[in-house]
């Protein structure tokens, strides 16, 4: 990746390309096979727009999550080919780029940070979506053990700035081993762990958007790390 001293770095300038949302966008609009071969310039042009965004994105991020080091941008970045094989929507290949950042890798089963490049429906996130059971179980006992501490990092003015609430499906009632009057009972009803951070496309379209971004994912550093200590036992 390049370190900030060549020509591709002077074309990034730490903003998505307008070339890239239109490509999006007209993606959208003509998602099939014959229309993406004939257009595969352009989605070869707005990968490589979104691979250098990540590269720098990477970057910024190393300082706050130092387990990022040495990763590469293609390494974070999901495929744009859907897989339809379970799915009714048959459509093939997905209107955003997006991008997943965690010090495991993008296959870790551990929170990290995510962003979701879709015009008109961008956002910055993260967490821990649908972890299996074992490691559910853990993140419950997590909060249920420190629960002063989880409910503290919500309630930061860093956190809630950024991040208005934290989501995810949950079950309609206490899971086995916690009772109704736990304080904590909300969030030990919860299946996912997520929050996240709506963007426009302008903002996407501006100089420092990296580093905009990189602020935005800091701010949800300690909630990362919470979950990530019920991952890491």
């Amino acid at each position: 990746m390049c370190q900030g001293s060549c020509h591709l770095c002077i074309i990034f300038e730490s903003m998505i390309q307008a070339a890239t949302i239109h490509f999006l966008q007209a993606l959208k609009k003509n998602n099939d096979k014959t229309w993406f071969d004939a257009h595969r310039d352009a989605y070869e042009t707005a990968r490589a727009d979104f691979e250098g965004f990540i590269g720098e994105l990477l970057q910024e991020l190393t300082p706050v999550e130092p387990g990022l080091a040495g990763q590469k941008a293609k390494d974070c970045i999901y495929r744009i080919y859907r897989d339809v094989r379970f799915s009714k929507d048959k459509t093939p290949y997905k209107p955003n780029f997006s991008a997943y950042f965690t010090k495991g890798g993008k296959k870790w089963e551990g929170a990290g940070f995510y962003l979701h490049l879709e015009p008109g429906a961008i956002f910055a996130g993260g967490g821990l979506w649908m972890p299996p059971a074992p490691l559910l179980k853990a993140v419950r006992q997590e909060i249920d053990y420190n629960f002063k501490e989880f409910e503290g990092i919500l309630k930061s003015k860093s956190f809630k700035k950024n991040f208005p609430a934290l989501s995810g499906e949950r079950l309609q009632r206490a899971p086995q081993g916690y009772e109704e009057s736990n304080p904590a009972i909300e969030y030990l009803k919860m299946k996912s762990f997520i929050s996240s951070h709506s963007m426009s496309d302008e903002e996407f379209g501006k100089k420092g958007a990296v580093k905009n971004l990189a602020a935005v994912y800091t701010s949800l550093k300690p909630l990362i790390d919470f979950l990530n200590r019920a991952v890491e036992v």
